[in-house]
Formats: structure tokens, sequence, C-alpha cells
């Protein structure tokens, strides 16, 4: 069962963070979009630095769209009574059983393994 790491870590298990603005910019959408990106699941956000800035995990973008595979584990993750900072520390938190970090197991593609992962903690 995976022990929740305290949520006050969640910047400091990423390493590099995206300020809103910036994920706007890269996605080509206006920063509002990016809210309602967040707000509807597709991506996850925290506070983060001194300015306590709204910011995504750069992992969480491939080029210049979201990681295809977030927004149906981000579901999953919620649904299993997930916050969305913890949501962020489980999917950049080292599971010795993938091996690796769950974040990294979807950008090689390998959403279904992550999601029945997920899924199992809500139980």
């Amino acid at each position: 069962m995976w022990e929740p790491l305290c949520v006050s870590n969640v910047e400091s298990v990423v390493s590099e963070w995206l300020p809103l603005p910036d994920v706007a910019e890269m996605l080509d959408v206006p920063v509002t979009k990016v809210h309602a990106l967040v707000k509807d699941g597709t991506l996850l956000a925290a506070r983060v630095g001194e300015r306590n800035i709204r910011a995504v995990p750069a992992e969480f973008i491939s080029g210049d769209h979201v990681l295809e595979s977030l927004r149906g584990t981000i579901t999953v993750l919620r649904d299993a009574g997930f916050e969305d900072e913890e949501a962020i520390l489980w999917l950049f938190t080292v599971d010795e059983s993938l091996p690796g970090r769950p974040v990294d197991a979807l950008r090689e593609g390998r959403k279904t393994e992550i999601r029945r992962r997920a899924a199992a903690l809500g139980w």
C-alpha cells in the first residue's frame, strides 16, 4: 500500500515547475484555458516557490500538448480520494515495483498499469 508523503513535500519531489502563464505559452492557449485545464482535471497544479504561485510539473507537458494519458489517470486518482497535491506526490514518488515513478511510466506509454495501480489505492 502506498504511504503518502507529507503534502508539504510536493514542491521537492518535482524537479521542474512551470508557472501557468508559461504553460499557456507552451500550449499556445490563453492562460484562462490553462486554469480551465487544471479545474477540469486535465492538468494538476500546486502552489510553489517563495511567491506561492500555481505551477504545473514540467513533465506533464509533452512538446506543445498535455501528456495524453494524464487526464484519465487524474480522474482515477481523484476517484480514489486523492487531492491534487497528493496525486502529484504519488505520480512523482519512486515505486520500486514499477520500477521508477508513475509519471515516467505514463510518459513511456504504460497508462493501463498506472491506472490499475491508482484504482487499487481507493480500496
